[in-house]
């Protein structure tokens, strides 16, 4: 079993978990206050972002047993990573909605591809607790990242809030383009 791989791709996403609590503590209340986006738009900008993951999630899943499962994670952080600066850069609520329905296409790339790649690199036997493991980082992220955003978000404003989520998530890339490997063979 390949524990330090599994460690390795945890920690290389735990800043993009916690830029997800962010963004999800702190999206409503940038819409509302910032954009002036009434609750009605807020429902459907959110409804985007779910139906474009729900379109694209089995078409990414594919692209992951085709081209591998790191260029998919690294392509989905990326991602990530420009829907936090374009969130900095909005300047009305229907900008909002391409950004979120990248926001939904990303994370429907991200899931399948890290539960594809743990799959791959740890026993059939040991795969409950690998995924346990990998849904830890993700609490662990939504433990930190709500409080940091709302901390943020009062002391230095919602847009530079995103411009650091974005500069977090960039490590997260350089991690997993630097740490994390494509396996060779997956585990039977």
């Amino acid at each position: 079993m390949d524990k330090k791989a599994l460690y390795t791709l945890c920690i290389s996403i735990l800043p993009l978990m916690v830029c997800s609590g962010i963004v999800y503590s702190v999206l409503t209340l940038y819409l509302s206050e910032d954009l002036g986006a009434s609750r009605t738009q807020i429902g459907f900008i959110f409804m985007t972002g779910s139906l474009a993951g729900a379109i694209i999630a089995p078409f990414v899943g594919k692209l992951s047993d085709r081209i591998g499962r790191r260029p998919v994670i690294l392509g989905s952080m990326i991602g990530f990573m420009l829907v936090f600066m374009l969130y900095a850069l909005t300047g009305h609520v229907l900008q909002v909605f391409p950004v979120q329905a990248l926001e939904g296409a990303t994370w429907a790339a991200m899931g399948p591809a890290v539960m594809a790649l743990i799959a791959d690199i740890i026993p059939a036997e040991s795969r409950g607790w690998a995924m346990g493991i990998y849904e830890r980082t993700w609490f662990l992220g939504w433990i930190i990242g709500p409080a940091l955003g709302g901390f943020m978000a009062d002391a230095i404003g919602f847009r530079v809030t995103f411009i650091i989520g974005s500069i977090l998530i960039s490590l997260g890339i350089t991690s997993v383009y630097m740490l994390v490997k494509e396996p060779t063979k997956p585990s039977v």
